[in-house]
């Protein structure tokens, strides 16, 4: 696929989409941004919920291709997630199917499946296709995502690569994390490859660098082109000094999601 030169990056306020917004230009892409709150600094940003449909549309029109990271990050309550994450995804697929945008990159994440056990040394690496076992409301938000974009490929032939994102930090901060860490410079790398790859239909992607503790099969991520340069070990010592190694008894530890999947979940009361 030719490199898209438009790009509308959505919940560009964001953690990762602020990274992204320093890295992606130096791809080729020209940025169009949006968020709900202004963005410091980007006057032409657009600044609108997900919910309004003119200004969505407005805002896809015109584009090469979408990275959509809005929404709720974290677990919140189930009206919250509907809103934002579920009806929210919603609204931008409709969006881009009306104005005839191609692609699509959906930032699903690994609490898609957080309730997987994870791998111990010298276990398979977790295949992509595992199936869903979100660990929370919002990782049911982006197990619906992976499956809208699914049904959006099937019935009008909008492409996605839906990437499960681990965590996207300037350097891990926990044990759990060294697993799954996705660092910045190698994000940029894999949104550039699923941007460009060729026929990509709705392909899910584990989005992770090469980590020596790895959890994760990356086989369909570097089939779309990814090379990861990055790899958590050297923040290893520091982190399990003061953390300890994770504990195979701990049900936090012992599944892919983390805490949130022993957190207090947010259950109307």
């Amino acid at each position: 696929m030719p490199t898209p030169r438009t790009l509308l990056l959505t919940g560009a306020a964001g953690g990762v989409g602020t990274l992204m917004r320093d890295l992606l230009p130096a791809y080729g892409y020209e940025l169009r941004l949006l968020d709900l709150v202004p963005i410091d600094g980007e006057p032409t940003a657009v600044t609108a919920d997900l919910a309004d449909h003119k200004a969505l549309r407005e805002a896809v029109r015109g584009v090469d291709a979408i990275i959509h990271l809005a929404g709720i990050s974290l677990e919140s309550t189930f009206d919250r997630i509907l809103r934002a994450n579920i009806a929210g995804t919603y609204h931008l697929y409709e969006a881009a199917r009306e104005e005839g945008v191609g692609r699509i990159v959906f930032a699903s994440s690994n609490h898609a499946i957080g309730c997987t056990p994870r791998t111990r040394p010298g276990d398979p690496l977790i295949p992509v296709g595992t199936p869903h076992r979100p660990d929370t409301f919002y990782g049911l938000s982006k197990a619906f995502g992976e499956d809208l974009a699914q049904l959006y490929w099937d019935k009008h032939g909008l492409e996605t690569v839906s990437v499960r994102i681990g965590a996207c930090f300037p350097e891990p901060t926990s044990v759990r994390m060294l697993s799954v860490w996705l660092s910045p410079a190698d994000g940029a790398r894999l949104f550039h490859a699923a941007l460009t790859a060729e026929a990509v239909g709705h392909t899910v992607v584990h989005g992770s660098s090469a980590n020596t503790r790895l959890w994760w099969d990356l086989t369909t991520a570097r089939a779309l082109g990814y090379d990861p340069q990055d790899d958590s070990e050297p923040y290893a010592a520091k982190l399990v000094a003061e953390q300890g190694e994770l504990d195979p008894a701990d049900p936090a530890d012992a599944r892919v999601g983390g805490r949130f999947v022993t957190d207090p979940p947010m259950w109307p009361h």
